[in-house]
Parts: C-alpha cells; structure tokens; sequence
C-alpha cells in the first residue's frame, strides 16, 4: 500500500494531540507536551506552570492547546480591495474557481504579496488553498512520490531527507537533486509558507525546482469541476513568460514525481549572484539513464530542463534526441555543447543580460553533469574505469563536487588598558533595546495628533522639459488633502555644497526619480495610490546616462573652487620617459560600479509647526544641521526657527548626509502651508531609486616601475559618475585623488578628476568617500606590475610601502607610521609564503576549482578635506544626583559613538560610564554641527567633551580640595557642594582639528590631522565554470592607536570589511544605459533586495580572524585612540585581488594571458568570463583580447 506522509508531524516524528488531559508539563517555547523535560525547569515554572496542573498555567502557553483542537470552518472575508476564501474541500476550491476564473490561489502570499506591492497590481478576489486536505497530502508509491500542491516547502525538503534515508539512493536521485536546490531557495521563513504548487504555477522563468520537474519527468495533475482531472507532462506545461497550460477554472492539485532507478542520475544546478536567498541566474536540472553493455555507458534517456535562459522554463529537445543512444564519452560531450546553444538562443540585449555569461554557464553545467555522470557510474561499480574511459582526469572531478559550507570561526585579538573607562570593552549603550526591538527611530516615535502622510510625485524620463503637471485624479481621491509642487516653494533652489538643485522640478527633470510635488493624504497607502495618479507630460530630451557618455559629450560640473582639481609632484614626463625606453610602463584603464547604502532605516522625516512659524522636524540623517539650513533656506525663515533632532539611525553609511536634506525639505513644504504634521517615509525600492549610491569611477592609468618593482612614475585621470546634481562630488574626488597613491611611496605623481555631468540620481557620501575608488585603482595597477615583472604581488607591495617620514603627493608626511608593523604582521600571522605554496599545490590537481590569496595594505587620511568641517562642540551638565547629561554634535547610526563619548566623559569626570547619559543630537543645544562623516566624530566629539569636562574639573578643583580625597570620590557629593557654592555645573566643550593646511592651487600641505593603517590577507576558492566565490580565509590586523572601546572598534573591523566585500565582489548597480538596453532609460533596475544583494552571514570568510595592533597609540587624537569608521572597509581589496590571483590561475590552466584588467565588483559573471576556457569560448573568444570585461554601470 501506499506510506502517506502528510505535514511535519509524521515526517519528524512530532507527538500528536489528541485533546486528552495529561500529567506532562507543557513545553514553555513551544506550547507542545514537554518530551524532555524543559518544562519542569525554574525558567518554566516562572512562567507560570503550576506543580499540580502542569497543563494549566498562569500565563497562556504560546500555542494554545485548544488551538489545536479547533474545528475548521470555510472562510469568505470581504474587504475594500479583495475578497478572500478559504475552502477547506476540493469540491469547495474548484466551486470558486469556476466563478471566480481570475482569481488567484495563495497559499504563502510570496509572490502575490510582492505584486500587490510593488506591481501595483489588483486581485479583487484570493482564495487560499491551504486548508484543502487532498493538497497538502505526500504520498510514496512503488515508482513515485506525490504531493498535494499546497505542500510546502519546508515539507517537501523534509520528505526528501525522510525518504532518501528510508529508500537508498538509487530511488532517490531525483530526491536529493530537490533537497540540495531548496538548501538555497530562499530562507527558512518563506519556503514554510510557500507552496510546491505556487512555485510552479508562478511559472517564473528563473524558477529553481520547474527545471527539476522538467528533467525527472514529473507530471502536473490538474483539474476543474466540470472537466474533473487531467494529467500534464512537466515539460508541457509551460507555456509562455508566467503561463501555463492551466484552463482558467482549472487548479494544480498534485505532482507526480518518478523515482529514480538504478544506473539513473539527477543532478541540480544554481548560480546567482549571492549564493544564499536568491534568485538564479541560471539554474538547471538534468537527468541521464544509461544503458551498461561491455562496460560501456549508453544513454538510454536524457533531459534538460533550465531557467534564466529564455522567457520561460524550457526543455532542450535537440540535444536531448541528439544524444539519445551515444556512448558516455568525449565526443557525446562535445556533441552536447554543440548543440546546447541550439535549444538555447539568446540576443545580446536580452531581458536580464549577461548573454555571454549565461550561455556559459548552461555549457559548463552541462559539463559537470557530464563528469558528475562519470564519477557516479565508477563509484556505483556499473563501469569501471568510467572517469578515465570518459576522457576526464583526476583534476577534473571537483568540477562535480556540490558546495557545502562549514560552520564558520575566527579570532579577536585586542589589547584592554588596565583600570578607567576608556579602553574597556563596554557595551553599546542601546545594544539592549536594539535587539529586543524596543529602541525608538524616527518613524518610531508617537506621532502628533493630526499627522498626515506624504509620498513624492516622481519623474519617469531621465530627462526631460515639463509641459504640465496635472494632480487632478490625485486630488480627487479620498483621504487625500493636498498636493504641493515647485510653484508652493518659497526659495525652490537648494543644494548641500553649491546651489544647483531644486526642491521640486519647475521646468526640466534631469533623471528618473526626480520630485515633481508631494501628495498629502490621510494614509501613507492612500498617499502612495494618490502619488501615482499625478500626469505630468514631458517633452523627451536626450539623456548622458554614464561616464563615457559623458566624457564624449564633455559632460562635466563645473564650479570653479569645488571642481577639476589635482596633484603633481615631482617629474612626471621625464620620469616615465625613461620607463618606457625601458620597456616598463602598464598602461589602461580600469572601472569599479557604485553600491547601493542598504542602511536598514530608509528615509524618514517627521516636520510640524510650532505657533510662532517655528518648525520641529525629527529625521533619520547624519547632518541635522544641514536640514536645518535647507528648510530655513527654501521656506525663508531664519534658522533659530527651525530644530532638526535625531536620536539614532538604523545605519547610514554617507547616504544619509546630504541626500536626506532634500527629502525633509519636501516634507517641510506642506507643513508649512497647512499647520499640519507631516511624516515621510520612502518605501526601499523608491529610497533605492532616488537618494543616490557610491560614485562609480572610471581610471585611467600610466605607471612607470624599476626592475626590482619600484613605481617610479604615476599618471591618472580620474573620472566620477556625480549624477544630476554635484552634491558631494567633488569633495569625493578630491579624497581619490589624495588616494590614488594606495599605501605606496612615488616620487613622481599627477594625478587629475573630473566630475560627470549625467542623468542619474545625484550620488553621494559612502563609507570610504572616494577613498576607496582612489585604492583600488591604485591596487590595479600594481598587481599589473607584479604580473608583468613575475613576482608574488605581495613581494612588489611590500616593496613599495611608505617608510616613516617619507612625504605623500600632497606632501604631508607619514608619522608615527604603523603601515609596515600592520603589513608584518598580517602577513606572518596568515603565514601566507606557505599558504601560497599549498595554494598553488591545490590547483595543480583541480583544473576547473582554483585558490587564490592576497595581501593588500591600508593608508587612509582621517579628517575632513574640507578644513572648516573640522570642528565640534559639546554640552555636559553635571546633576545634583552624580549623573551627567551630555549633548553633542554627532549623530549615534549604530557605530557606537555615544558609547565612546560617554566612555571619554566618565573618564574625565572619575565616574562610571552608567552614570553617562547621551541626549539626543539637536540642532537647539549644538549648533553649526559638521555631519557625522569622515570617520572623525570620535576624535572630534570626544575631544569637545573633554574640553568641556576640564572646564567643569576646574571649578570643580577647589570643591574636592575642600570636601577631601575620601569624600571626593562621591561625584554626587561633589555636585551638591559645588551648587550650594553656587558653582556652574555645565560647560560647552569645543574643539577645532590642529595644524591643518590645504589650499588647491598646486602648493603642498597637511590635509589631515593623521593616517589610520591595516593589513589584510585573504584566500578564496573560485569555481571557474560557474563563476562561484568561497572566501575561505581572512586575516586582519588594524591600527586603531590605543582603543577606546576594543568591542566596538572589532565590531567596526569586521563590518567595514564585509561591507567592503560586498562592494568589490557581489553588489552591482545596473540602471538602464548603453550597456543595459534592456531596462528602461536611466531607471535603476536593482531597487529593492530582490535583485540588489549584499552579503549574508554566509557570505564572511570561514575563518576570520582581527588584530588591534598593540602598543600603537595615537599622538593626535583623543585618549591616543584612532578613527576607524571607514578605513577598514579597505581591507575588502584584498578579497577582490585574492579572486583575481585565482582567475589568474583559471587562465594560466587554459594558456591564456594573466595580465588582465578585471573591474570591480568581481561577480561570479565576470570571474566566470575571466577565466576564459574552451566552454565560454563557443560565446565568447579569450583569445582575441587579454580578457572578457563584463558590461558595469558606470
């Protein structure tokens, strides 16, 4: 008889209840009756369970027994917008569908959910299946496994382990092709709810199990209740972009899966951008049953069945037929890549791109099934000597080899200061209501009665001339009350560094996205709906979409005294001159995209009226102060009516410097006019698509270099992609350029920028402020150097380092330098001499997996390059309690800011840290504040809080004179004397950042007040036919001077660097451009999580291990401590130049060139096309040029 295995109590073994009364105690984390024991624990009993009744307790279990036992009915909800049902009988399910034939089933609301969102899109009737018992059941035949269509997930995944244990694996190949694909579909909480039926009737194009379905030769049951049921083959099924074969009042009620037999195998496939909870690239499922006479495989059947390669899943019929009855060897291969290309067209502007990459990538899957095939026929003793007789080497099996990533570890290694405060490693002081979700952001806080909300009219065209603007149909919608565009701005020209913006659009829009007006309504919903009704006509202008474009168009923002600056020193000409007489120049460009803020926090703005034309606004930005200045400037009131406060961000990153002013001023404007509160809040996908991302950068190079790797001669021209408006821009290049030197001494420099004039959001600050562009590029072109010269690229960095009192191109000089110590130390704890060698020794016997490791140094100028920023203030007051209230100028986004300030004044006072309490940052007790940037607000903060701590010690001397030492070491007896002495018990604290010079008229000066240094050293492991990235190792050693706060400057480190990894390895902007066709004209088509990933806890090295540098204090900043914000994202370099050591080693395997330019991000498409080969070069050939460069925006 058939064994059913219907939900996770029969498949896990999960006691059943059954409404009887029982003496065992019920579990307090699961309401369930307690299997070992939990429940009778002190934890249990304080939460309530009895001694006597172990099933009655004072507080509810958290499921409910009775629950459990409830009977359940059919549902019908009636609703403004759609009507949901839930039938609990088939019968009831296909009724609804008759009638209802457009409505759709949901079972976990995962895909509907995103449409109803982010589509827009109107379902006025849903019904929910997952009530239905005949679709939730799985049942195991003699040949196949049958699941209900509202199965989910979760269960399918653990039926596959069940049965792959229980049947062996000659039955369940198949099986464990599916387990391993659902490892990677999505996370624990979506495949719980999400249903094997609505995966397959979603019939997305890039699903990962319909490829399987295909392959194994599922079939699909599908029925109605006037037809009843029918039965389609999977590959059948689909039949266009997200359609089925499903008749409109039709339902998927089950799929049949075959199981496998013996000599039969099913393999999965996946390649994303991420590897965990995201959507394929390509994905694929293949499976071949062969035939064994005189030791000799044949295949008998075969099937292909992809996604990612066409408007829908697809089968592959020619190559199927075509290799129907051959032999397993070579020349079937061969045969197979041949023809695969056939059944799998593609153009090169095809929806999604990467054309090359993923017809290379549905060759070399079919290629590691070839040898997967190989591997398992030798190892199930059907043919002997199967991998040799295929043609195939030992190298050539970890091609095969499935991905399975060990528990992570790693090491901190700091240095605490004995005794004080300062140098402890002290929590962050809202570490705990952060994770218990009770800490308060700006959209957080009880709102003030009468609140509306806004949403922005945006453009649609990149650029264009306004003809009209027409808000009748937003008006017209109820529960809306206004709608405000440039004609309702007093002063509609702002902008954060040069007035070149305007609040609203008045008569151009310069990039998709740009605000027209803003809707006022009761709701944010109603607010949203009414901010799309907005017409707005355009006359289309033409559009400068990216760098080259630009550059053609001599595109470029122009402000003289902001812009077009550089730096030469020395004799640049004459130097390289020589070089290249000597044949040793490297000479090209090289590109590195942008990277989206992804703070957690979008932008929020809460702006309201006092009674004197006041106005208070509470907003999730760094700089309150420029809040302050832009609502006073576009309203024209004076600044002392107007009060920015900010309590915390949910992260920052630079995005929330300058590009969050704007957004305030949008919510001012209506507040104004109306005496109403106003809140805005942007949705992800449209704070993505407006508010700007780091700056992609285009360098082009020259460098000059000795015999032994010297660099001799640098000369770069730097190119920024600013977006519409300059913002930021220029100060940004300025900082490349004060870094385009990386951590090396060149005696001879020029080094130039520009600014790109282009029709994309204007972007802005990022982690690293063009710093990182400037390193990068630096770093490029000296592992060209090392790959020209033959030498390990860590023995030419290591030979170019700064020495102490050597001069920078700009001519500060490097003291009391930690670069070498930092390099030296790194390098010997990642012993990486051996790990090279071991390395190599690893890729000599695996042909298409290859290991790579690098080792990239850090120098990076801590101050702002705009030298009036350099400055900070700070109020502490002393209360007659011993506590102290502090207030200063910097914004608390989760760096721990607050905590080393509070650290610094306990410090000072002689108190206990707990006895410091930092207030919300206001522009009403700090005012003129420089944004928290530049990594400089610790030394800045900390040190007005020490000044004005000294003050109050001062006036405070004579007091503890007079109480005594015994009693002087009561603060709160210190405070009382001091007021009834009549003693000021509150300073203002300030200081300004010493020595600084720097003027751009070509003389040299000191542009910052100190260099922060590190050293990292990292080892990967790519996949050469995937693309595929595994960071194995990382090691790092950071100069923080003598710490203020180990844990946090750890939790700095080990953030930075992720967050740097992200940049250079797996993040990419893509908006529509010249290079991508396929997404609307200047529209940011990575807007959202969906299709714009960072990195995951599976995404950090599987060792990871920090050093603070020990004994390293700092001469300059405060309590000898050193900024470390934005130098550790740095670090993250030598991640990218790990890879590309790697792809070197890919190339050389294949007899191609390793001197190769590779931009930045290395994502598995452009370390895929890299690596070049025999499989890519059907698409693409390696040999024409040194490399495959993948299209970026930029």
């Amino acid at each position: 008889g058939d064994a059913h295995l219907n939900g996770d109590a029969h498949l896990n073994g999960d006691a059943h209840l059954n409404g009887k009364s029982s003496t065992t105690p019920i579990c307090p984390s699961t309401g369930q009756p307690c299997a070992n024991g939990c429940g009778n624990t002190p934890a249990a009993k304080a939460l309530g369970a009895a001694e006597d009744d172990p099933v009655t307790a004072a507080r509810e279990p958290i499921f409910p027994p009775e629950l459990k036992r409830r009977v359940l009915t059919p549902l019908a909800l009636p609703g403004a917008i759609a009507t949901w049902h839930r039938p609990t009988i088939l019968a009831g399910l296909l009724a609804l569908k008759k009638a209802h034939p457009d409505a759709r089933l949901v079972c976990g609301n995962t895909e509907v959910g995103v449409e109803v969102k982010f589509k827009n899109m109107k379902y006025p009737v849903i019904v929910a299946p997952t009530h239905v018992p005949e679709l939730t059941e799985v049942t195991v035949n003699e040949d196949s496994l049958v699941l209900g269509a509202s199965v989910t997930l979760t269960t399918l995944l653990n039926a596959c382990e069940t049965l792959t244990a229980r049947l062996g694996p000659v039955r369940t190949s198949g099986l464990v092709a599916i387990k391993e694909q659902l490892r990677w579909f999505a996370g624990p909480q979506v495949r719980n709810v999400s249903s094997v039926g609505g995966n397959v009737c979603t019939a997305s194009p890039i699903s990962d199990l319909n490829p399987l379905w295909i392959a194994c030769g599922a079939t699909f049951e599908v029925e109605s209740l006037d037809r009843g049921a029918r039965r389609v083959a999977a590959k059948d099924f689909f039949k266009g972009y997200r359609s089925t074969d499903l008749k409109p009042d039709e339902v998927l009620t089950a799929i049949a899966l075959p199981l496998t037999e013996k000599g039969e195998y099913v393999r999965e496939f996946k390649q994303s951008h991420r590897r965990e909870d995201d959507i394929a690239i390509v994905t694929a499922g293949m499976r071949a049953k062969f035939d064994i006479v005189d030791n000799v495989p044949t295949v008998a059947e075969i099937a292909f069945g992809f996604g990612g390669m066409s408007f829908k899943t697809v089968s592959c019929p020619k190559t199927s037929a075509a290799l129907a009855g051959k032999p397993w060897t070579d020349e079937t291969l061969k045969l197979a890549l041949a023809t695969l290309p056939e059944d799998l067209p593609m153009s090169p502007d095809v929806p999604g791109g990467m054309c090359e990459f993923r017809r290379s990538l549905a060759n070399s899957f079919v290629f590691k099934f070839y040898v997967d095939c190989c591997r398992r026929l030798e190892a199930d003793g059907l043919v002997a000597d199967a991998v040799a007789a295929a043609g195939l080497g030992a190298a050539d099996l970890s091609a095969a080899d499935r991905f399975h990533r060990p528990f992570p570890s790693g090491a901190q290694y700091t240095q605490v200061r004995d005794g004080g405060t300062v140098g402890q490693p002290t929590m962050h002081q809202s570490a705990e209501v952060q994770v218990t979700g009770e800490a308060e952001y700006a959209d957080d806080i009880a709102k003030p009665v009468g609140m509306l909300h806004a949403a922005l009219a945006l453009s649609t065209v990149p650029h264009g001339k306004i003809l009209d603007i027409d808000p009748a149909a937003a008006l017209a919608t109820p529960g809306v009350h206004g709608f405000f565009s440039a004609k309702d701005v007093p002063n509609n020209v702002i902008g954060p560094a040069v007035l070149d913006e305007e609040v609203f659009a008045s008569e151009y829009v310069t990039c998709v996205g740009h605000p027209v007006g803003v809707v006022v309504a009761d709701t944010q919903d109603i607010a949203l709906e009414a901010s799309r009704l907005v017409r707005v006509k355009y006359e289309e202008l033409p559009a400068i979409l990216n760098i080259d474009e630009a550059i053609a168009a001599d595109s470029y923002h122009t402000w003289p005294g902001f812009t077009d600056h550089g730096i030469e020193d020395g004799d640049v000409d004459a130097a390289m001159a020589e070089c290249e007489a000597a044949g040793r120049v490297v000479e090209g460009d090289a590109r590195c995209g942008g990277q989206e803020h992804f703070y957690l926090e979008p932008m929020v703005s809460l702006v309201w009226c006092g009674d004197n034309d006041d106005l208070i606004t509470i907003s999730s930005t760094q700089a309150p102060q420029k809040h302050q200045k832009l609502i006073s400037s576009a309203l024209k009131i004076p600044c002392n009516r107007v009060v920015c406060k900010t309590k915390r961000l949910g992260g920052g990153f630079g995005g929330k410097e300058t590009r969050a002013a704007f957004l305030n001023v949008c919510a001012a404007i209506p507040a104004f006019h109306m005496r109403k509160p106003i809140s805005l809040v942007l949705d992800r996908h449209v704070d993505m698509a407006i508010t700007g991302q780091r700056h992609a950068f285009l360098g082009k190079y020259k460098v000059g270099y000795s015999p032994e790797g010297k660099i001799l001669a640098l000369d770069m021209m730097l190119y920024n992609n600013a977006g519409n408006s300059l913002d930021l821009s220029a100060a940004i290049m300025d900082r490349a350029i004060f870094h385009s030197d990386g951590a090396y001494k060149i005696p001879n420099v020029r080094v130039n920028g520009r600014c790109c004039k282009t029709n994309l959001p204007s972007n802005t600050a990022f982690r690293g402020f063009g710093g990182p562009q400037g390193v990068i590029f630096a770093e490029m072109w000296m592992d060209r150097v090392a790959r020209k010269l033959g030498q390990p690229a860590e023995k030419i960095r290591h030979v170019n380092l700064y020495e102490e009192g050597e001069t920078c191109h700009f001519g500060q000089k490097m003291e009391s330098s930690q670069l070498r110590a930092c390099w030296d130390e790194a390098v010997a704890k990642a012993d990486i001499d051996s790990r090279r060698a071991a390395a190599d020794a690893f890729n000599a016997v695996n042909k298409h997996r290859k290991r790579g490791i690098a080792a990239t140094p850090v120098k990076f100028g801590i101050s702002f390059t705009a030298l009036f920023m350099n400055q900070a203030g700070a109020l502490v007051h002393c209360y007659l309690d011993g506590t102290v209230l502090v207030t200063h100028g910097g914004v608390e986004m989760g760096q721990g800011l607050h905590t080393k300030v509070a650290q610094i004044c306990a410090a000072e006072l002689g108190i206990e840290t707990d006895s410091v309490y930092i207030a919300e940052t206001s522009t009403d007790k700090v005012p003129n504040a420089s944004p928290t940037a530049a990594s400089a607000s610790s030394d800045l903060y900390g040190a007005a809080v020490t000044d004005a701590c000294r003050q109050i010690n001062e006036r405070l001397a004579p007091v503890k004179a007079q109480l005594g030492p015994e009693k002087s070491k009561d603060f709160k007896e210190v405070c009382t004397a001091a007021y009834f002495a009549r003693i000021d018990l509150s300073a203002h604290g300030w200081y300004t950042t010493p020595d600084l010079v720097w003027q751009w008229d070509g003389t040299k000066g000191r542009p910052f007040n100190y260099f922060c240094f590190g050293a990292a050293v990292s080892e990967v492991e790519i996949d050469a036919l995937s693309g595929d990235v595994n960071l194995l190792r990382t090691d790092i050693v950071m100069d923080c001077g003598d710490s203020i706060n180990p844990a946090l400057d750890v939790g700095q480190v080990e953030g930075g660097f992720v967050q740097g990894m992200g940049w250079v390895a797996l993040e990419e902007l893509k908006y529509g451009d010249p290079d991508h066709k396929w997404i609307r004209p200047g529209t940011l088509f990575t807007a959202g999580p969906g299709t714009y990933k960072i990195p995951t806890a599976n995404d950090i090295p599987l060792e990871f291990n920090v050093t603070l540098l020990h004994n390293a204090p700092n001469p300059r900043a405060v309590a000898s401590s050193k900024a470390v914000g934005e130098p550790p994202f740095l670090l993250a370099n030598s991640v990218f130049f790990a890879i590309k050591d790697a792809v070197c080693a890919a190339r050389a395997g294949n007899g191609l060139d390793t001197d190769i330019t590779m931009d930045s991000p290395a994502t598995p498409e452009r370390v895929r096309m890299a690596c070049g080969g025999p499989i890519s070069d059907v698409f693409y050939d390696s040999t024409d040029a040194p490399a495959y460069r993948a299209k970026l925006t930029c």
